[in-house]
């Protein structure tokens, strides 16, 4: 679709969610009322099209979807440059590339699911197993933990009810059985309380159960699943304290299935019976044969989208597709095969916004929302452990602190961290800028969610909130969720027009219909939040070039937040933030020395990049497409400091209805070829889902398990493997900023202010004590390479290293010079 039928597409698109949307929310609605309005929206929108389409004077477009490939999605306008020199950048880069010259650590290879064995040790290690059940082969597909599907050779189901087992098409609960090991034999019971009997070459069942023997065959029909098709043993580091290698996304919205309402989003990252229960349409996509799915429509630019998903997958997932799943475990599985260690599953709600769509089926409170997402990750962590053998077997691991998260990631699992993206945290919306929340709500809430695993938090999302003012969203989109804030808040925007001599970036702009339409415009959109909300409400604004800035900043008691934050060592991310917000909140955390900071999707400004580096804190820009993210690592090069570890990350933004990487072409000269070696060697192939097979060169990041091809795409672009490199120690560089929220300090070697006496390293670092406990007494180490940790130290006035032995069980055994 040409790029003008895209942006006619969008701003129509915008304008009839808020008639429609906010129509069938609220009583009074008629489609009579909205004919009233309409003819005028018709004749401006080939203006406001025009309008949209034309260079406004400021260096971007927009129609053009590649705000994922600029530097900041907060908004990039002229008189607002980065503070760094030349100089400063070309000494910044140099640093980075004689940090890739370090030794790596050692890593081995370990396998996650062992060879199995004839007779299954325990009931959980017949998950995915091919077994003799009563003579029969029979695969044994879990649901849950110890509980199985019962698959045939003629692809049906072992279903049960009270007096009688047959084979049926399709799961059900009645073909799902909690499966016991008695002795060295087998029992098979149902939810309703009966057992699986023997009835001689069939099944039956009854009050008792018959003791199966299981016996490992082969023969057993394939169940329906997506493939990896990624060879080769994860990696993971000899012991479980020494330094990480592995990628980072500090961004994605794993559970978005959830929010919204929770019929916004189309298919599942995962379902008990599988994939083909996981990726269905949206009901309202199918009943229309996929082309009455306006959203979609709206966000992808294409007017319709073949609705049937798995196995076939015409035209979803795709980089465009927004409401189809992006995280299907498998596809999240093979993005942890090829390399990555460190997932941020953010938390995500907009409550006005769901309120505004008229399809629902959970609750559009934000703090309700994270609640639901939070459970939903639980029962992922679970169901990954039925499928690798039991309790705490899985790869999916939850982590809690950076010390639980290297361990982890040593183990070869993912680290999976929890965080929250809300646009009304703590219940802290505002009215007529009077904040709804006090501090006793913020601290009850705050606790709530940490009990619930949260470590990473956003402040705010799409909402001007009771703690800090917002970016704002730019273009046509940015008319309906300003109408959500007015909503909300009782308040628009704050914007004014700013020109900041101080090299802050500006918020965000909109279409600048006013140039042409004037007044009119303004009263057009005002006209529409009337008759399809029944309001009086004043005309909607728009903000036009050149730039403009949120009057909003941090309040109170978003000064209160960020204590409690800070006081429990949580990391802060201050993207979508107001530039006045975001400034005062790293005001403070400069005040505090607190390095526990992170910009996680390019929604934070060039100006505040270079201050986040320097507080040790970490920076992984929206991904986006290969060629515009190559341009963003070089850019972030020249901001790195020389005092910390540098690695580098990047925000997928999945599932939170932002676009992927489009693909570069087949035809392109230095295209992806497979099979490719990834991080660690293990062998990547194309991507297999059903009857798709997916390749980055003409389909992009269809789907987050592309990110290992997405990653290989970026060395093919940039011409060499150092950003490779990089990325390969972004969850080091993420852990360690983790560690120092903690307080501990950074490394004495890149931190001469830092060092100690030998003599005195010698004194204070005891046996016996643990790896924490040594960074608490001397700092972070320069280097941690199996079981020791490298630091600086004086002897005199040399500088000279320590090295500090550790047990296998990290416990101090030696500290002796390097």
């Amino acid at each position: 679709m040409g790029s003008k039928t895209s942006a006619r597409l969008v701003l129509s698109g915008a304008v009839a969610l808020t008639l429609v949307g906010g129509a069938l929310a609220l009583p009074g609605f008629s489609f009579e009322r909205i004919e009233s309005v309409r003819s005028t929206y018709e004749a401006t929108s080939q203006d406001a099209i025009a309008v949209a389409l034309a260079d406004d004077g400021h260096d971007h477009r927009h129609d053009d979807p590649a705000t994922k490939n600029t530097i900041t999605r907060a908004g990039l306008e002229p008189g607002t440059e980065d503070p760094t020199s030349a100089t400063r950048a070309r000494k910044a880069t140099d640093y980075v590339k004689s940090q890739r010259k370090l030794a790596d650590p050692k890593l081995k290879r370990v396998d996650l699911q062992p060879d199995r064995r004839m007779r299954p040790q325990n009931r959980y290690a017949v998950a995915g197993g091919c077994y003799t059940l009563n003579g029969k082969p029979v695969h044994f597909q879990p649901t849950d933990l110890g509980v199985n599907l019962l698959f045939s050779q003629q692809s049906t189901f072992l279903t049960g009810t009270k007096g009688a087992a047959n084979w049926a098409a399709k799961p059900s609960p009645q073909a799902e059985w909690v499966t016991r090991k008695s002795g060295q034999r087998f029992t098979f019971r149902l939810a309703d309380g009966s057992w699986l009997r023997a009835a001689g070459s069939g099944f039956t069942t009854g009050s008792s159960p018959t003791k199966f023997t299981l016996k490992l065959t082969w023969g057993c029909a394939a169940y329906p699943e997506a493939q990896v098709n990624v060879s080769g043993k994860p990696h993971a580091g000899v012991t479980s304290f020494q330094e990480v290698r592995g990628y980072v996304d500090p961004h994605v919205h794993g559970m978005a299935f959830e929010f919204l309402g929770g019929n916004i989003h189309c298919g599942r990252p995962w379902h008990k019976y599988g994939v083909a229960y996981a990726l269905e349409d949206c009901a309202d996509h199918k009943l229309t044969d996929g082309k009455g799915a306006l959203l979609e429509s709206i966000l992808s630019g294409e007017a319709s989208h073949d609705p049937t998903g798995w196995p076939t997958f015409k035209d979803w997932p795709a980089p465009n597709s927004l409401t189809h799943e992006g995280t299907y475990y498998k596809w999240l599985e093979r993005a942890w095969r090829g390399g990555q260690r460190v997932f941020v599953n953010l938390l995500v709600e907009n409550g006005q916004l769901c309120k505004i769509y008229p399809s629902k089926r959970n609750s559009c409170n934000d703090m309700d929302s994270a609640r639901l997402q939070a459970q939903r990750m639980r029962e992922l962590e679970r169901y990954v452990d039925a499928q690798y053998g039991g309790p705490g077997k899985g790869w999916y691991r939850i982590v809690t602190d950076p010390f639980q998260a290297r361990k982890v990631v040593n183990e070869g699992k993912l680290a999976v961290v929890m965080g929250v993206e809300v646009s009304i945290p703590f219940g802290c919306t505002m009215t007529l800028d009077i904040p709804q929340c006090n501090r006793n709500d913020i601290t009850r809430q705050l606790d709530e969610l940490h009990e619930l695993g949260v470590r990473q938090m956003e402040l705010v999302n799409k909402f001007d909130n009771a703690l800090a003012g917002v970016a704002g969203d730019e273009g046509a989109i940015g008319v309906p969720v300003n109408l959500a804030n007015f909503l909300e808040t009782g308040s628009f925007w704050a914007m004014q027009h700013c020109e900041p001599a101080d090299g802050e970036s500006a918020d965000k702009t909109q279409l600048g219909l006013p140039d042409i339409l004037g007044e009119q415009q303004d009263a057009l959109f005002g006209a529409v939040a009337k008759i399809s909300l029944g309001l009086s409400l004043p005309a909607i604004p728009l903000y036009g070039r050149p730039m403009h800035c949120n009057a909003r900043g941090l309040t109170d008691l978003g000064e209160y937040v960020l204590e409690l934050l800070m006081g429990k060592n949580m990391l802060i991310d201050p993207d979508h933030m107001s530039v006045k917000a975001r400034k005062s909140t790293l005001d403070i955390l400069e005040a505090e020395d607190y390095s526990g900071v992170v910009s996680s999707h390019s929604w934070s400004t060039p100006d505040s990049y270079p201050r986040i580096y320097a507080l040790g804190g970490f920076v992984a820009p929206m991904a986006g497409d290969s060629t515009g993210f190559v341009e963003k690592w070089k850019r972030h090069l020249g901001w790195a400091d020389e005092r910390f570890y540098f690695g580098f990350g990047y925000g997928a933004d999945i599932n939170g209805l932002a676009q992927q990487g489009d693909p570069r072409g087949a035809g392109t000269t230095n295209k992806v070829t497979y099979p490719f070696k990834g991080l660690g060697g293990v062998t990547v192939k194309r991507q297999r889902s059903g009857q798709r097979v997916y390749d980055i060169n003409v389909d992009g990041v269809s789907h987050y398990g592309l990110y290992p091809d997405w990653i290989q795409d970026l060395a093919k672009v940039s011409g060499s493997t150092a950003i490779s490199a990089d990325l390969g120690r972004g969850a080091e560089a993420y852990l360690q900023t983790w560690e120092r929220a903690y307080g501990l300090d950074a490394d004495s070697c890149r931190n001469p202010d830092l060092r100690k006496s030998m003599k005195k390293v010698k004194r204070q670092v005891k046996k016996g004590m643990s790896t924490r406990q040594v960074m608490a007494t001397v700092g972070q180490p320069y280097q941690r390479l199996g079981r020791d940790y490298v630091l600086c130290a004086w002897k005199g006035s040399k500088k000279v290293k320590a090295k500090v032995t550790f047990s296998k069980a990290g416990k101090v055994k030696t500290v002796r010079r390097a």
